[in-house]
């Protein structure tokens, strides 16, 4: 059996010795957006330490745990951290999570991140909705044999951010008032913040935003067919867009600035995701 694949199995069979719940949406909460998971109506919480070879956030801000219960009659898993591939990880077990909440019966990936603005019309605060991504640099999860029991050897691209959850999306930003971007994220393998030149590049690529994260996971859940949507807080302006030094901790004063509108968003949002389940 494929090494990664059966180390996938493992974990799975851990958690379900310990959790009874079958979620229909998986949430991964971003830099300083953890605090999400205390609107969940928890039914049970799994410690990533307690889940056999499963990768351990490092990262402040990063609870590193799972926690399962409902948002409206949704139910749901949310990951209140993620691990990195600057960790030092292999790729293989950063999106060793996304792949271990289809197994639980997620259909449904919603991700979030904190990321660099790039495009001149963004302000700190905003919300992204991701249309595409551009992966520069981290390595695609699915390099290696590929694992037919997860999905085809040459999965499409083409729609990787779900038409129909980005219309819930828009509608639901527009109900709660609040404005959301739309544009291109990129996924750079960190930990170093990008440099100015670095910036000029993905801004002349088309990129609108930055980050350290997202695009692995996104590639593994559409290879097992999952319908992924993903909104990033602006949390800053990217190198080279402003005289200040860029630091985690601004990241997660932004994060936590815009935290309740992003409640809002993300629960509204996901409490219409059952019309396309």
């Amino acid at each position: 059996m494929n090494p990664i694949y059966e180390k996938l199995l493992r974990c799975y069979e851990s958690v379900k010795s310990r959790i009874d719940f079958v979620p229909q949406v998986a949430i991964v909460l971003g830099s300083g957006l953890g605090n999400y998971a205390d609107n969940i109506r928890v039914e049970a919480e799994l410690d990533y330490h307690e889940i056999e070879g499963f990768p351990v956030s490092t990262v402040p801000g990063h609870a590193g745990k799972f926690i399962f219960g409902y948002v409206a009659d949704v139910p749901v898993v949310c990951m209140k951290g993620r691990v990195h591939y600057y960790e030092g990880y292999p790729i293989s077990d950063v999106v060793l999570p996304v792949r271990l909440m289809k197994l639980m019966g997620a259909k449904i990936l919603f991700l979030t991140n904190a990321s660099g603005g790039i495009n001149p019309s963004f302000s700190a605060g905003d919300f992204m909705m991701l249309r595409d991504h551009v992966s520069l640099w981290a390595p695609n999860p699915l390099i290696g044999a590929n694992i037919d029991e997860l999905g085809v050897r040459f999965p499409d691209m083409s729609h990787v951010y779900d038409p129909q959850l980005q219309e819930i999306l828009r509608e639901t930003a527009a109900e709660c008032g609040i404005r959301l971007q739309e544009g291109v994220y990129a996924q750079l393998t960190g930990p170093s913040f990008e440099s100015p030149a670095e910036i000029q590049l993905l801004h002349r690529l088309g990129v609108d935003a930055v980050g350290m994260s997202t695009v692995v996971e996104a590639i593994a859940a559409n290879h097992m067919g999952m319908k992924i949507c993903c909104i990033s807080c602006v949390s800053n302006l990217a190198a080279g867009m402003t005289d200040n030094p860029l630091t985690h901790e601004e990241v997660q004063e932004a994060a936590n600035v815009a935290a309740p509108k992003f409640t809002r968003l993300v629960s509204t949002a996901v409490a219409k995701f059952g019309s396309v389940l």
